[in-house]
């Protein structure tokens, strides 16, 4: 736990995550699945890490354990040095299928949080209208999730986070299903939360040119079971271009690295002479 009587000035050097020495093997029918094996992770406050890899690597699975829906079989995850034995409020997870309740309007949605946290009608109504306006989103307070389009929904589930007063936000691959030029537009939105705020963002993707988009650091995970195999550090300026020749060294680099984790598929000597 944190020492109560910490310099304000100590508590800030405290990582926002500490992973350490984690382990998580699932049970199936047919015996049990190594997921992840010895994932050591730091990430600090106001830091903005992509976790990338292929399915399967176990990204996700990493994620959930952060966001306290899943357990370790071994080893520890602390946020802001205390242990995470459960989903809590200064943790946000934002999905790529959204989770918003259809039943409320968007501020409804954005105020859940608040509202059974105890807060005041006014206060819940001030805070809905807040990140109602932060997220864009100002003439559609009234709307249903069904009246919004997927942009739109992401935006919701982004600020609910955001009106928990979360410090870490935890993004499970929140813009794969988007067109291209929605989720271009959500990234600058995203980047511009972040430095308003200075949240700390753990962000999941399959996308490499997402990654160096966002990120201050790319995690790149291999399978078999789950490993960090590189932390690359992105020393790019933002706002990143992604036509810049840095740019497409490092996704060129990063690229190299994740298709050296990918077993080469074997070809069929029967589809072969056929």
């Amino acid at each position: 736990m944190l020492d109560k009587n910490m310099k304000s000035s100590d508590r800030f050097k405290v990582p926002a995550l500490q992973v350490s020495g984690v382990d998580k093997i699932y049970s199936a029918l047919n015996g049990p699945v190594h997921a992840l094996h010895g994932i050591d992770l730091t990430v600090e406050q106001g830091e903005f890490v992509c976790l990338l890899g292929a399915s399967g690597c176990g990204k996700s699975s990493l994620l959930r354990i952060m966001a306290g829906f899943e357990t370790v079989s071994n080893g520890s995850v602390r946020s802001y040095g205390n242990e995470i034995v459960g989903p809590g409020s200064d943790r946000g997870m934002v999905f790529q299928d959204y989770g918003l309740f259809p039943w409320l309007t968007v501020s409804e949605n954005i105020g859940f949080g608040p509202k059974h946290a105890g807060r005041s009608r006014r206060e819940v109504a001030e805070i809905a209208d807040k990140f109602v306006a932060m997220v864009g989103l100002g003439g559609f307070a009234d709307r249903y999730p069904g009246q919004l389009s997927g942009g739109m929904k992401q935006r919701v589930a982004i600020a609910r986070v955001l009106a928990n007063n979360g410090r870490v936000l935890l993004m499970d691959e929140p813009f794969g299903a988007l067109d291209a030029l929605t989720r271009a537009k959500l990234q600058e939105e995203l980047l511009t939360i972040w430095r308003e705020t200075r949240l700390t963002v753990i962000f999941v993707t399959h996308s490499v040119e997402e990654a160096i988009f966002l990120a201050d650091r790319v995690v790149v995970m291999s399978a078999g079971p789950g490993r960090i195999a590189s932390d690359i550090r992105i020393d790019l300026p933002r706002p990143r271009d992604v036509s810049s020749a840095e740019f497409n060294a490092l996704r060129r680099d990063i690229t190299g690295r994740l298709s050296s984790h990918l077993a080469p598929k074997k070809i069929d000597s029967a589809m072969v002479n056929a």
